[in-house]
């Protein structure tokens, strides 16, 4: 599986660490061995919401090539929403197998058209903000609709992550996994459609 990671200005860095130090782990088990990944934005470098900096090892790669690409929020998702720039690059994943987003990179995904139609979450405090780009906006932490999942506020990056390991491997994995990070809690408010 090849992991597509779409960073940005305004990132919450908590969104797609918590994601990353999971599903790397992927490399673990026989079934997803081989799993890599890239971190994908439109420039060298991105700086979150407070001012820190990492490198970007893709630079506006072609998003079609990845097996699953993952989208996290933050606060600069509010305004990237209207950047065509941007969005037209995300468009290039259309017929990814796994559109992934955690937080408000449900706005940015929704804002691609991949939510038309379909039910989806974000963090609580963007609710209003996502409706305009779903059937339904979900009261739950991670919501499967078809090969689209999103899920809802910055700490559920790590729930979202264990429920992809069990959906790519199994649960056994994902008790491995925990007792890895020291993580004692179970996931809760999944909605599959």
């Amino acid at each position: 599986m090849k992991i597509g990671f779409v960073v940005f200005n305004g990132i919450t860095f908590l969104d797609l660490i918590g994601f990353y130090d999971v599903i790397y782990r992927l490399n673990l088990f026989e079934q997803t061995k081989g799993t890599t990944w890239d971190f994908c934005g439109l420039s060298e470098e991105i700086t979150d919401e407070l001012g820190l900096t990492i490198k970007v090892n893709k630079i506006r790669p072609e998003l079609s090539a990845y097996d699953l690409i993952f989208v996290p929020g933050g606060m600069g998702t509010r305004k990237l929403r209207f950047k065509e720039n941007f969005i037209g690059w995300l468009r290039q994943a259309a017929d990814v197998r796994y559109i992934v987003s955690v937080c408000t990179g449900s706005l940015l995904i929704g804002a691609a058209g991949f939510l038309t139609g379909k039910k989806a979450t974000t963090h609580p405090s963007a609710y209003e903000l996502l409706e305009p780009y779903c059937q339904e906006v979900m009261n739950a932490r991670i919501v499967k609709d078809g090969n689209l999942i999103t899920a809802g506020g910055v700490s559920t990056s790590i729930d979202l992550a264990l429920y992809l390991v069990e959906l790519f491997v199994n649960k056994e994995a994902v008790e491995t996994v925990k007792k890895q990070i020291d993580y004692p809690y179970e996931i809760q408010g999944i909605v599959e459609v």
